[in-house]
């Protein structure tokens, strides 16, 4: 072989590897999103959360350029889901919208997998909307006062629905009744979807979970609402008296649902999806959508949402611990 032969071999040798780190910094360093965005719902086909997602989808694919794939992960109170979110890699490609059972989950489910404040990077505050309480139109119950006298004729004799053990929903019922004296009894369901088609079928008489939920029941009379737990009453149901109305002044259940990802996230990347979903959020057909279902849009900064959920977490861990609640109640 001449020497200007192996001078070129030794050359081309020496550059490969500069070539090939070269070629890995720009792969590492692809715009993005540059592949599908999975937006993981870890609660049952059917419920405000998977609503939601599915209106945000397409404007959230045009405003990315990428397909949002939805990966259905239900059970335990959105906790499944959730924990798949805070174990994916922090690469931008793997998101979950959680609710308001959320805040609750850390203070009401043994050796949860995942710290839900360390483990998830805070997006957004999507929005938040108040509950109403139903009752299904074969009852006898006409007015939250009705329903009341019902439940202190005898220990246990209203039966209530919720999404879940440790849901927004719950909590707030067992606030209530330490208020208001009564001792009515939790049936908790996986999520939304199930809850709502037992509640217009009859099968559980009293159910508490949001107007986004419960509206074209409402609408359709087969629900009846008693009572919204927001501080006032809200634009859809002006007729329907919030539960400070009745005696319980200050009393506050408003659910919520937010946008996370894994813990790691790149800021540049949280701040895209932010300014997408914020963009997402601005289109007239989700504003009216959202609107319906009583939904007030928050769209808020990463570092909100952050306060937001501590705050949460905070308030309901003490009245987990102050009713003593466990999961399964």
């Amino acid at each position: 072989m001449s020497r200007s032969i192996r001078r070129t071999l030794c050359a081309a040798t020496l550059a490969l590897p500069l070539a090939l780190a070269a070629g890995g910094t720009a792969f590492a360093q692809a715009p993005w999103p540059n592949q599908p965005v999975k937006l993981i719902n870890p609660f049952p086909p059917g419920g405000t959360v998977d609503q939601i997602s599915r209106l945000l989808q397409p404007h959230l694919q045009q405003a990315l350029g990428q397909p949002v794939v939805i990966d259905t992960r239900a059970g335990a109170s959105g906790s499944i889901g959730t924990a798949a979110a805070a174990k994916a890699a922090p690469d931008g490609y793997t998101w979950v919208m959680v609710f308001d059972t959320h805040g609750v989950n850390p203070s009401l489910i043994p050796n949860l997998p995942f710290d839900t404040l360390k483990d998830l990077q805070p997006v957004m505050l999507v929005g938040t909307g108040a509950m109403v309480l139903t009752t299904h139109s074969s009852q006898p119950y006409k007015t939250f006062p009705e329903l009341v006298a019902a439940a202190k004729s005898r220990a246990g004799a209203v039966n209530y629905g919720t999404i879940g053990s440790g849901s927004l929903a719950h909590l707030a019922m067992v606030s209530m009744g330490q208020q208001i004296k009564v001792d009515w009894t939790h049936v908790p369901y996986k999520g939304g979807g199930p809850l709502a088609s037992d509640a217009i079928a009859g099968h559980v008489p009293v159910s508490l979970a949001t107007y986004a939920l419960f509206a074209p029941h409402i609408a359709s009379g087969r629900l009846r609402p008693l009572a919204v737990t927001s501080p006032k009453r809200i634009p859809q149901l002006p007729d329907v008296p919030s539960v400070t109305e009745h005696g319980l002044p200050g009393f506050a259940a408003e659910a919520y649902w937010g946008w996370l990802g894994p813990a790691g996230v790149p800021a540049d990347i949280v701040r895209r999806m932010n300014a997408a979903l914020a963009t997402a959020l601005q289109q007239a057909p989700v504003r009216e959508r959202l609107a319906q279902m009583g939904v007030q849009v928050a769209a808020s900064s990463p570092d909100q949402f952050g306060s937001f959920l501590r705050n949460e977490v905070e308030r309901w861990s003490k009245v987990v611990k102050e009713h003593n609640i466990r999961a399964g109640e």
